[in-house]
């Protein structure tokens, strides 16, 4: 199980290190890399080509302002590319948002919340969970401790109020 995670600069790092951390504790092997797809150009088309023989199953990019980072991957691969649009500029990551939601047809990029990640993590996660069953049983546990949890705070917000 792989995967790649770009970022345009090293900026970026603090708001994409957490869908590192939550690829890694569920023993997937991730690529990270800095590659912007205006000063790297170069590097960044020689990264695509050896994800796309690598193994790499899905490529997490994160990008602010302009955000043509996600765009150029995705125009660089079939793999699935997920967008992580970045706050940072003057509109506070809605550039960003736009720029990598409005794909043009046959290039598509799934798109997160601004600065969102934790759920492109988990979006790879259940991508590869089709074809990785012990991936599928471990998000299903975690999302029954989740609802544990939720059902747990329901009853002390309930008996607070009796």
């Amino acid at each position: 199980m792989r995967t790649a995670v770009i970022m345009g600069s090293t900026s970026d790092l603090p708001k994409v290190e957490p869908a590192v951390e939550i690829l890694k504790s569920y023993g997937v092997q991730v690529d990270v890399r800095c590659l912007s797809a205006h000063r790297a150009h170069a590097g960044l088309s020689a990264f695509m080509e050896e994800t796309n023989r690598n193994g790499t199953e899905v490529i997490i990019t994160a990008a602010g302002m302009a955000a043509a980072l996600p765009g150029v991957v995705a125009s660089q691969t079939v793999l699935p590319v997920i967008g992580v649009p970045l706050s940072g500029s003057v509109l506070d990551g809605m550039d960003a948002l736009y720029s990598i939601v409005q794909m043009p047809s046959g290039i598509p990029v799934a798109t997160v919340a601004i600065n969102g990640s934790k759920n492109a993590a988990y979006l790879a996660l259940q991508i590869m969970a089709v074809r990785h069953p012990e991936l599928k049983e471990l998000l299903l546990a975690e999302r029954k401790e989740m609802e544990e949890n939720a059902m747990k705070a329901n009853k002390e917000v309930q008996e607070r109020f009796r």
